[in-house]
């Protein structure tokens, strides 16, 4: 049972960034899976859901209409686009495997966390 979350790196405002998400082992089958971000000094932050069959997402007010969140079961992997990123995005990303996309589910599955760094 292992998420692993990579792809982070250091990208200007105004850019686009990219990260991946693996997981591994049966208990992720048909698990929703989520993405967080934490930055200094903040507590975690819920950002973008999606069911395990890709059909429902559900976004934060925060990252609608920038961020894309998709999902390959064949190879177990959830991505995270990101466009239009600002300084304020700039934290340590999350991957998390839950029950369901609505707000407030349980994700009891975490993956290490990639840095994004956004410069201004």
């Amino acid at each position: 049972v292992q998420l692993q979350a990579s792809g982070g790196g250091l990208v200007q405002a105004g850019g686009s960034l990219k990260v991946s998400c693996a997981y591994s082992g049966r208990t992720f089958s048909r698990c929703a899976m989520g993405w967080f971000r934490q930055a200094p000094g903040k507590e975690r932050e819920f950002l973008v859901a999606i069911s395990w069959s890709g059909d429902s997402t559900y976004y934060s007010d925060t990252v609608k209409g920038r961020f894309t969140i998709s999902r390959d079961n064949a190879k177990k992997i959830v991505y995270l686009q990101m466009n239009s990123l600002k300084a304020e995005d700039t934290a340590v990303y999350y991957c998390a495997a839950g029950i369901d996309v609505a707000p407030g589910s349980r994700y009891d599955y975490w993956g290490q966390g990639t840095q994004v760094t956004v410069s201004s």
